[in-house]
């Protein structure tokens, strides 16, 4: 008895497994193809109207996407604006020693939260500087730390996973993606948080701190 068909997004159980399916069925020659006469329609002799037309499609295809989307980042502006992000990022300061480690997960936090890593700056990285100084660690590293645990937080944002779930065809797979990609998130943003605490610890001498090197 053969298993299930992985090239097909309906052969397995598997979110991500499914993505990945969805993904190789649109690469093979005739996709290419399709998606090229799509995205470049004037281009390859399409007509403007056949063109506008396949576009309005598509942006009717993904309503549900785009509002999801645009509720995302209301809510992103809401947290802000309304001190609930300030708040969480202070509760995380009480960490002492630990905060390194803590401070990258916070980093990831802002991602997951607000889609970009940009934003994720914007909300902590005063923060995380304001608190460095104070704990006695070095504010680089704890700028940096920011932007490196919110790497990790990109693949669990809301936006990333309903762009990627339309644009394999796999609309309200959502949550079983995000299922899917929420234990590797969280496990690459706390060895990003370890080798940070390992800087701000046995690694101070190698963190810059402004000075030329070399002089």
């Amino acid at each position: 008895m053969t298993g299930p068909d992985r090239r097909s997004p309906a052969g397995t159980d598997d979110p991500l497994e499914r993505v990945l399916a969805a993904v190789r069925a649109r690469v093979e020659p005739e996709g290419w193809r399709v998606a090229l006469e799509r995205g470049s329609g004037p281009m390859l002799g399409l007509s403007l109207g056949r063109t506008m037309a396949i576009f309005f499609r598509t942006c009717y295809r993904m309503r549900f996407s785009m509002a999801a989307i645009l509720a995302m980042l209301g809510l992103g502006f809401v947290t802000r604006y309304s001190g609930m992000d300030a708040v969480m990022g202070l509760a995380m300061t009480h960490t002492g020693v630990l905060f390194p480690f803590f401070g990258t997960m916070l980093g990831w936090l802002g991602v997951a939260l607000t889609g970009t890593d940009a934003g994720s700056n914007a909300l902590f990285g005063s923060l995380q500087v304001i608190t460095a100084n104070r704990l006695g660690l070095s504010p680089v590293l704890m700028a940096a730390a920011n932007s490196a645990g919110g790497v990790m937080g990109k693949m669990i944002d809301a936006q990333s996973i309903i762009v990627a779930c339309a644009a394999v065809g796999e609309e309200g797979k959502e949550g079983d993606l995000f299922r899917a990609v929420l234990p590797h998130s969280i496990a690459l943003a706390a060895l990003v948080g370890v080798i940070v605490y390992f800087f701000s610890t046995a690694g101070q001498a190698w963190i810059p701190s402004g000075r030329v090197w070399g002089h």
